[in-house]
């Protein structure tokens, strides 16, 4: 599909107007102000003729109950979630895919027949589109132990990438991930070095190196030096799920190096394109129009 006249045009609803029958999607979290989604999705929904609005709710985590109830009495035909809301969302959901209720948390909502709201977790298709064809078994190493850490473990798995390693600061947070995967093999931060050489697959999913609105540091940093860098198999894949600023300072260390640099954008784009996809029945989704959406307004955020 070819992106017909601009980006600002085609982030409006269809022909550029709401009309009464326009249907709501949306994206509800705290804060959401410097989402791409928006931007990302209407442009879909423009380039597909489809008569949809895709619109930003900042909500609370107090108000969650609530707003979950108020999206399905006025019709949402399917919804986002984002933080802090993708584990507290779970009780509110009258039904959890498999795959969500082993990483725990929900990303993409969408109303049954019968009524009531269904979960699911697309954070696992987005995370592994760009790894489809990899030969299976790919030493693999996962930075941090977080939410994002449990989806990025999930795809891996899926893949059948292994042996899967992950790595992090806190013993708790590592506990929790072998009680739900007993197959992962989870390092404590300070033995890192040792697992880097036979890492062929390196996956950031820690905070580090995002650049924060305001911040002049954050997107300075790596979680990793380049020495240790260095460490990793030859033409190993670095995937940074960060995507601001854009390269990171890991990606960018990681292409000087000779190693394979894989953007966080590219998950947020594939899976924004899953979810429309399950929104609007299955119909196949213009991802380039919403790759080009979102790049556009990175500069912005």
């Amino acid at each position: 599909m070819t992106l017909k006249g601009s980006l600002e045009e085609l982030a409006e609803p269809v022909d550029g107007r709401i009309s009464g029958s326009t249907q709501l999607l949306g994206l509800v979290g705290d804060p959401v102000a410097h989402s791409l989604s928006p931007a990302m999705h209407n442009a879909a929904l423009a380039a597909m003729g489809e008569n949809y609005c895709y619109v930003p709710f900042p909500v609370a985590p107090e108000h969650l109950a609530t707003a979950v109830a108020g999206l399905a009495a006025i019709g949402v035909r399917g919804f986002n979630v984002t933080i802090p809301h993708k584990q507290a969302i779970l009780p509110l959901l009258s039904q959890i895919e498999a795959r969500a209720a082993a990483v725990g948390a929900v990303n993409t909502v969408y109303p049954l027949p019968e009524g009531g709201w269904a979960g699911t977790n697309t954070d696992i298709d987005g995370f592994v589109q760009p790894l489809l064809g990899l030969e299976k078994g790919i030493p693999t190493l996962i930075l941090g132990s977080g939410g994002a850490a449990r989806a990025a473990i999930q795809g891996c798995l899926e893949l059948g990438l292994g042996p899967v390693r992950v790595a992090g600061r806190s013993p708790n947070p590592l506990l929790a991930l072998r009680q739900t995967w007993p197959q992962v093999e989870t390092v404590n931060w300070a033995e890192l070095d040792r697992y880097l050489p036979q890492t062929r697959l390196l996956v950031n999913t820690t905070p580090v190196g995002m650049h924060k609105p305001g911040s002049h540091t954050n997107g300075e940093l790596s979680p990793l030096s380049r020495e240790q860098l260095c460490l990793l198999s030859p033409g190993a894949i670095v995937y940074d799920l960060i995507y601001v600023p854009d390269p990171t300072p890991l990606l960018r260390m990681a292409a000087e190096l000779g190693y394979t640099p894989i953007s966080g954008l590219e998950m947020l784009v594939q899976q924004g394109a899953k979810a429309l996809s399950l929104w609007l029945g299955g119909k196949p989704v213009p991802v380039e129009v919403m790759r080009q959406a979102a790049q556009h307004q990175l500069p912005q955020i």
